[in-house]
């Protein structure tokens, strides 16, 4: 795909026509949309990463700050903006939603079997103990960064116990995204290339947390099964 400055519009395709792929065909009918609707997009599915994580939030961001490396018409800084603010707003959303409804959720039958009672006490206690860093360093983590702020509202932690580690690192991550977007925006392949060694690096990160995770829950439950 080619985006000169100036708001000059050339080959828009990011991969030669008929390559079958899904996402860069999506993508591809993003960079045709105007400013506005790439704002848009942006933004809406930055705010959907927090409630579906497949959602390809940040390649799109990706290709945002891409695009305004190409065209003055579009601006980084209200790539950088929109994407910080859509995604703060709706990973509050869950975070209230989880402390509203979730407890209710898992004291139903189906809660239950996705996370037994001891389990759920050892997240709640984890939560209160470690909440500062334990969701700074959890939403730079593909896959945690969504079910991080509605279990801290399960644990009952309060709006400025979680809002102050979910904002700065939602700023951090994305502004080194787009940055990074930003500065290798001659060519669209490398920045695909680019998002994906992060995607791996974070998932890499995210597997490491989980079998943590894993280990720290059964030592617990061993532990309550010793008894005193």
């Amino acid at each position: 795909m080619d985006r000169t400055r100036g708001g000059h519009r050339h080959d828009r395709r990011l991969h030669p026509a008929g390559d079958g792929r899904l996402i860069e065909a999506f993508l591809a009918r993003i960079a045709d949309l105007p400013p506005a609707g790439i704002y848009a997009v942006i933004g809406i599915l930055a705010a959907l990463e927090n409630i579906f994580p497949p959602v390809p939030a940040d390649t799109a961001v990706a290709l945002g700050a891409f695009l305004a490396a190409r065209d003055d018409d579009i601006s980084i800084v209200v790539v950088y903006l929109i994407t910080v603010v859509s995604n703060i707003a709706s990973a509050i959303g869950v975070f209230l939603a989880g402390r509203h409804y979730g407890r209710a959720f898992f004291a139903t039958r189906l809660g239950r079997a996705l996370l037994p009672e001891g389990a759920l006490h050892h997240i709640e206690a984890a939560y209160h103990k470690h909440h500062l860093w334990g969701i700074f360093v959890s939403r730079f983590l593909w896959g945690y960064r969504a079910v991080v702020p509605p279990f801290a509202g399960l644990a009952g932690l309060r709006l400025r116990q979680a809002v102050p580690p979910i904002v700065l690192a939602t700023m951090l991550y994305y502004g080194l995204l787009t940055a990074l977007s930003w500065q290798v925006g001659t060519n669209w392949d490398r920045v695909e290339h680019m998002v994906a060694r992060l995607g791996i690096g974070f998932g890499i990160g995210a597997l490491a947390a989980t079998v943590l995770l894993v280990w720290a829950i059964r030592r617990y439950q061993r532990r309550l099964r010793a008894g005193p």
